[in-house]
C-alpha cells in the first residue's frame, strides 16, 4: 500500500509509533505529512526528534509538504527539516530564536532550498528576524502570517526586498501599520493575491500604496480596517488585473457598497 497523503493530526502519537510508521509504511511515495506534537499533552515530552526528522528526509525524498501542529521545536535544529520540502505549515508551535537560519559557514548549503510556500499560524515566537532569515534564503511564492504579534513594520521593511517573487501574501491579526504596506507596494510587484485581516492600523494612506501592484487579482480587506469607500474605489481602479474584492465585515451602508460595485464592474464581490 502506497501512503501519499498522511494526516496524523487527529491521533495521539508517541516516538515509538512514529518510528514504526516510518519504518513500515512511509516511503518514497509520501508527498504530504501532517503531525500534531506534544506541546499541550500531559506528558510534555516532545517525540519529534532530530533523528526522526532526518530519517524522514532520507526515507521520503519526495515529501513536499509538512504540517506541524502544537509541536515544541525549540530543541530541533532547523537543518534537520527534510530538504525536499516545497511547502511548510507551523500552527501553534514553539520555535527557537535561531530557526530559519543556516550555519554561518558560506560553504553550508541552504536548509530548505526548494521552499516556496510558508504558513505560520499562532506561533507566538515568530519575529522580524525569523521573517528575514527565511525570506533571504528562499524564493517564497506564498506567505501566510497569522497571529504573529511580534512581527513589526521594521520586519516587513527588512524582508520585503527578498520577497519580490511573492505571489500571495496573507497578514491576519498582525500588528502592522501603513509603513509596512508602503514596503509591500514598493517591493512585492508580483503579488496576485493580498489579504489584510484584522489589521486595525491600515488607513486610506496605506491602501493607496497598493496601486503599484499591477498584477494583483484578489484583494481581501477584513473587518477592523478603517478605510473610506473613495479610497477603496481609487486603488481598485488603479489595478488593471483586479477581479476579486472581498470587504468582509467592513461596516458600509448598502448604498455605499452599491457605489463601490458600480465603480468596479469587472470585480466579483
Amino acid at each position: 500500500m502506497l501512503w501519499r497523503f498522511v494526516d496524523l493530526i487527529p491521533y495521539k502519537l508517541s516516538s515509538r509509533i512514529l518510528w514504526h510508521l516510518l519504518r513500515q509504511y512511509l516511503r518514497n511515495s509520501l508527498r504530504v505529512l501532517k503531525v500534531r506534537g506534544a506541546l499541550y499533552s500531559m506528558r510534555k515530552h516532545e517525540f519529534l526528534s532530530p533523528a526522526l526528522l532526518q530519517a524522514l528526509g532520507k526515507q521520503c525524498p519526495s515529501l513536499y509538504h509538512l504540517c506541524l501542529t502544537q509541536a515544541d521545536l525549540r530543541r530541533l535544529p532547523y537543518d534537520c527539516i527534510p530538504s525536499s520540502l516545497k511547502s511548510m505549515k507551523l500552527s501553534q508551535c514553539e520555535i527557537p530564536a535561531v530557526w530559519f537560519q543556516r550555519s554561518a559557514s558560506p560553504e553550508t548549503p541552504r536548509v530548505l532550498p526548494q521552499l516556496q510556500h510558508l504558513m505560520i499560524h499562532n506561533v507566538s515566537a515568530f519575529s522580524d528576524q525569523h521573517l528575514l532569515n527565511v525570506s533571504s534564503q528562499t524564493s517564497l511564492r506564498t506567505l501566510t502570517l497569522s497571529g504573529t504579534y511580534r512581527l513589526t513594520d521594521a520586519g516587513i521593511q527588512r524582508a520585503a526586498p527578498y520577497l519580490e517573487d511573492l505571489e500571495c501574501l496573507v497578514l491576519r491579526n498582525c500588528v502592522i501599520t501603513d509603513a509596512a504596506v508602503h514596503f509591500i507596494g514598493r517591493h512585492m510587484k508580483q503579488l496576485r493575491s493580498l489579504e489584510f485581516s484584522n489589521t486595525c492600523s491600515l488607513t486610506d494612506a496605506g491602501l493607496a500604496c497598493l496601486a503599484a501592484l499591477k498584477c494583483l487579482e484578489t484583494l481581501h480587506l477584513e473587518s477592523r480596517v478603517k478605510l473610506s469607500p473613495d479610497a477603496i474605489v481609487a486603488v481598485c481602479q488603479a489595478l488593471p488585473q483586479l477581479r476579486n474584492l472581498n470587504l468582509d465585515g467592513i461596516d458600509f451602508e448598502d448604498q455605499t457598497v452599491h457605489k463601490i460595485q458600480a465603480s468596479l464592474p469587472n470585480c466579483r464581490f
